[in-house]
């Protein structure tokens, strides 16, 4: 039986981008508090360090995961420009000057980005439910922000800070799902090499402090928890739902980060928390119940990517056939068929 013939096809893609959700938004609080008097860049060479950690840990064998390819470069350094360089630096600057409740909750406009983005870049469909879903994310991550906002001015340019490292981080999903086929190990250990390199340099060229043993071994933990596992999760996530629907399901991120900040002791939080937590559970449950079919047609193509034989789209003929998941160079013949997808890497498709 086709996997992809479930009638909730997009699940398995949701339940990826909440575990990503979870590690990143318990982070937020966390490098708020592991960051005081440490500049953006130290701060943000460090949690991509234990990030290329977690990455090298987590690489699979050549014959399960495709590698990535030197025609991949300019791909990566692009992603690591906006995810691993200007979203984590501007972010560690907005954490120092605003909450870490209202920092929190402002990066759940990274989805609203991140779905637009993969609409206009890459023509995924954005039908009456994924729009639904969306917006109710949006409207929950105005409320939040709305009641944050009153705090005065002293938090303004912080939470602009995390706004645009929203965009940045918005532009690197995007960007990063033509990298799905990939090994997610080695696409995080690239991204995060690319990253430290660079945010390692200014902090030395901006002459920022070094940090404390205790606050460096922290902040390597949390990149290696919520910014390495995390990642790598997201990527496989995108693999199987798209870059728009991960990203409007990795919008719970911010509340889980708000949640965990009350919890240490932050009490900026006010009337927007409980409406704002609701609006963005509701839209995280329209994006799981979504199911999308119609006859369509696949071309003939040929790439490598971790699959397995039971999906529906891989019918080739191994001796002996493999069992499980592996990866190979292969080609698929076209076909026409109906059954429910998502926006994976094999329904590519215009509507």
């Amino acid at each position: 039986m086709m996997r992809t013939a479930s009638r909730f096809p997009a699940l398995q893609g949701g339940l990826l981008a909440l575990l990503a959700a979870g590690l990143f938004g318990v982070s937020t609080p966390l490098v708020q508090k592991l960051g005081l008097g440490l500049g953006p860049f130290s701060t943000a060479a460090l949690l991509y360090a234990g990030a290329a950690g977690m990455a090298a840990l987590l690489r699979r064998p050549a014959q399960q995961e495709a590698r990535v390819l030197r025609s991949d470069l300019p791909r990566l350094l692009a992603v690591a420009c906006f995810g691993a360089i200007l979203g984590p630096a501007l972010l560690a600057w907005g954490l120092q000057r605003s909450s870490s409740t209202g920092a929190s909750l402002m990066l759940s406009l990274e989805a609203v980005f991140t779905a637009l983005l993969a609409w206009r870049l890459y023509g995924e469909t954005m039908d009456r439910r994924v729009w639904t879903a969306v917006l109710l994310l949006l409207a929950g991550g105005i409320a939040l922000v709305l009641e944050q906002g009153q705090g005065g001015a002293s938090q303004l340019w912080g939470l602009l800070a995390v706004m645009a490292a929203t965009v940045a981080w918005g532009m690197d999903n995007s960007l990063s799902r033509a990298l799905a086929e990939r090994d997610p190990g080695q696409v995080v250990l690239a991204k995060s090499v690319l990253g430290v390199s660079a945010t390692s340099c200014l902090a030395l060229l901006m002459r920022e402090p070094l940090p404390a043993l205790s606050a460096a071994l922290g902040l390597l933990a949390v990149g290696a928890s919520g910014y390495g596992l995390s990642l790598r999760f997201y990527l496989l996530a995108q693999r199987a739902f798209g870059a728009a629907r991960t990203g409007s399901v990795f919008a719970f991120a911010p509340f889980i980060g708000a949640a965990l900040a009350l919890l240490l002791g932050d009490r900026s939080g006010g009337w927007g928390l409980l409406p704002g937590g609701l609006l963005m559970l509701a839209g995280i449950l329209v994006h799981l119940g979504e199911s999308h079919q119609h006859e369509h047609e696949h071309e003939a193509v040929e790439h490598e990517h971790a699959h397995r034989h039971d999906d529906g789209h891989h019918d080739h003929r191994h001796d002996p056939m493999p069992v499980g998941a592996h990866s190979h160079l292969h080609t698929h013949e076209p076909l026409r068929h109906s059954h429910a997808h998502v926006p994976d890497i094999h329904h590519t498709h215009r509507h």
